[in-house]
């Protein structure tokens, strides 16, 4: 397989995803006329692990971004690492940059002897869009603790900390800390990994298909209580605004649905989990990230989940000269 020019960083000879092959999976509409589409793969499994919704190429490999961040979460335990309720919502998290969650970060960091300026994540603003116009209204600039992985990263360092293993390296492909990210994602997904690339925080991020991506979710969300893949669900259910924020679609459906737990991820992934071990991930091709909602609410409609919820979700107002004059909704599912 060709290696990138990053060390122990694969790609595979051809586009992992054939993203050209998915099927429209939402029409936006402007008084009545379609305006805009979006393409999508989506997969909905039911308690059986049987297919109820199966479109476009969820068998093909892709990056599930910051979706693979409940599995990366529970490797993390898996090595020992000391984290429960909001704090561990917040390893798993791509956060909106409130200042609950940056405060939490530095209390992870804290707990391993370690500070801020130990992150190696990418400086960004923060993700919301109120936090990130109050930051830039005070002045201040972009820095690796507002940036929405800060919990991750300062999870991942506590982990080091704890197993002795180098902080100056951790997001090297073969670190010790990624190789059983990696384990832990083929254990819960059923299938090898099948590219390695680097996330936009700087991380290692791990292709798989969507389908091994909604099984691993199904197993998060339906694992008995007193495991450790437990323990990361209700970290993630009970605390869901430390998972994403106040404002966040996510937060919202967590909220909503008892025993769901979810995550989303750039370039429009979004996988969730159900109690009875029922699952739902999908892509949208273009990574519009305005779709991601609404298919998920029509493709949870489709395991039979009902909750109010949804029908904020399953659809997204189109507004002209500020009045509702269409919307955006799934088809096909």
């Amino acid at each position: 397989m060709p290696v990138d020019t990053v060390a122990g960083v694969t790609s595979p000879a051809q586009p992992a995803v054939p993203l050209d092959a998915a099927p429209v999976v939402a029409h936006l509409t402007r008084s009545g006329f379609v305006e805009s589409v979006h393409h999508g793969s989506v997969i909905a499994l039911d308690v059986a692990g049987s297919a109820v919704v199966d479109l476009g190429p969820t068998d093909a490999p892709c990056f599930p971004r910051s979706s693979n961040k409940p599995v990366q979460g529970l490797a993390m335990l898996r090595a020992g690492l000391d984290l429960d309720g909001e704090l561990l919502a917040l390893a798993c998290a791509s956060h909106s940059g409130e200042a609950f969650h940056l405060e939490g970060a530095r209390r992870i960091l804290a707990g391993a002897g370690l500070t801020e300026a130990d992150l190696q994540n990418t400086p960004d603003l923060p993700y919301d869009e109120v936090e990130r116009k109050a930051w830039v209204a005070a002045g201040r600039e972009a820095t690796p603790l507002a940036q929405n992985c800060s919990g991750k990263h300062a999870a991942m360092l506590a982990t080091c900390v704890l197993n002795g293993w180098d902080t100056a390296t951790y997001r090297d492909p073969a670190h010790p800390l990624q190789q059983l990210m990696a384990q832990t994602l083929e254990d819960l997904t059923g299938e090898k990994v099948a590219a390695t690339g680097i996330d936009g925080c700087g991380a290692p991020v791990m292709a798989v298909s969507l389908r091994g991506l909604a099984r691993a979710f199904g197993t998060l969300a339906s694992a008995p209580e007193g495991t450790l893949e437990a323990k990361v669900s209700r970290a993630i259910q009970a605390h869901p605004e430390w998972l994403g924020g106040t404002r966040r679609d996510v937060t919202a459906l967590i909220r909503g649905v008892p025993g769901l737990i979810a995550k989303d991820g750039a370039e429009s992934v979004y996988a969730v989990g159900l109690a009875d071990g029922s699952a739902v991930a999908l892509k949208i091709a273009d990574g519009a990230q305005r779709a991601r909602p609404v298919v998920m609410a029509a493709a949870l409609r489709r395991l039979g989940v009902e909750a109010e919820v949804l029908a904020t979700l399953d659809h997204a107002p189109v507004l002209g000269h500020g009045q509702p004059v269409g919307e955006l909704a799934a088809v096909g599912i």
